[in-house]
């Protein structure tokens, strides 16, 4: 096959940051998805209906002219967020879904929920009216290696809690293990996951052999060959529960070379073209408009996109650093890529 023509995907996990760096990064995912799913860890964080209306505000205004796109806008949820907050701005159609940060997990998570009894009120609450929660799935335990966080994750915390709220929809998102996907495969279609193209594409060797390589550096970390594997056969499976997260993450890239180098892949630039490439390795470009396309919107309830786009067999270099309000290096820089967006 030479081309394919899908339905416009959405991408259900973004981080557009803000001000003049929201400006810089948002045409790179407005270019490719139609609605995406915009993470609230800001700072502040986005804790609310009021603030995430006023995100979303801020970044229809920084959209380009010409382009279509749809921020679906997300609440951090804290252990002192009010379940009728989250149950109005749901109902108000300002939020989508809330955002489950353990705290100390990742990029600006300190605020973010130290126990799962400090919001025993907001799961009830979001599992009555429907809301989805998104996960970031990893333990915040110094005991615990951080390859192992995110199994440590479903076992102590993922597990006992959907057994507590059965009913409750959740997306585990940017999963990178295979204890995730046998999780997944093992629960109703209510409880889905999000896998980025870098964790389809890379493991910890391209990251630590030959020397560091930070630009690769995410949390959750990758890991060994044999997880690769597994979330590639879970993404090009067809199965509904599996849908595309891209979980672009830009930083500075000062911020990426420092001692204490900061954890995020900058994959918006070439998230579409990196996601077909590995479902035409595995021989499942049949299966690719439902993983892009089709499983998310049913998995929140809305319709599929009418528009279409169509990706083609052409060699196409990734440029170099992105310059502007700050400077951002783009996953794959510099590597040539087998397919193209037309």
């Amino acid at each position: 096959m030479t081309s394919i023509t899908i339905r416009r995907p959405d991408d259900w996990h973004v981080h557009l940051r803000d001000d003049e760096m929201l400006a810089q990064v948002l045409p790179y995912t407005a270019r490719q998805f139609a609605r995406a799913i915009i993470m609230p860890n800001l700072k502040p964080p986005v804790v609310n209906a009021a603030m995430a209306q006023a995100y979303r505000d801020r970044i229809l205004a920084a959209l380009p002219e010409g382009m279509d796109f749809t921020p679906l806008m997300t609440a951090y949820l804290t252990d002192t967020t009010d379940p009728a907050e989250l149950q109005a701005g749901f109902e108000s159609g300002v939020l989508t879904a809330v955002k489950l940060y353990p705290a100390n997990a990742t990029t600006n998570s300190a605020a973010g929920v130290s126990s799962v009894d400090k919001i025993r009120g907001c799961l009830e609450v979001m599992q009555r009216i429907g809301m989805p929660l998104l996960i970031h799935g990893e333990v915040v335990d110094p005991s615990i290696d951080i390859f192992d966080r995110e199994a440590v994750f479903l076992e102590r915390t993922l597990g006992p809690m959907l057994a507590d709220y059965p009913e409750l929809k959740v997306v585990l998102e940017h999963i990178t293990t295979s204890d995730s996907v046998d999780f997944i495969m093992d629960r109703p279609s209510h409880i889905a996951a999000t896998i980025t193209a870098h964790h389809l594409q890379i493991n910890r060797n391209h990251m630590l052999v030959g020397g560091i390589r930070p630009h690769y550096y995410c949390l959750p970390i990758v890991k060994r060959a044999t997880h690769q594997q597994a979330l590639r056969k879970a993404a090009t499976s067809g199965d509904q529960r599996f849908f595309l997260g891209t979980d672009t993450a830009p930083h500075p890239i000062g911020a990426k070379h420092s001692a204490c180098g900061c954890a995020g892949v900058f994959t918006a630039p070439c998230a579409l073209e990196s996601y077909v490439q590995v479902f035409d390795e595995e021989n499942a470009l049949e299966h690719f408009e439902a993983f892009a396309s089709l499983n998310g919107p049913a998995f929140y309830g809305m319709p599929a996109n009418e528009e279409r786009v169509t990706l083609e067999k052409r060699s196409w270099k990734m440029s170099g650093d992105i310059e502007g309000a700050e400077v951002i290096r783009p996953y794959r820089m510099g590597e040539s890529l087998p397919w193209a967006m037309v």
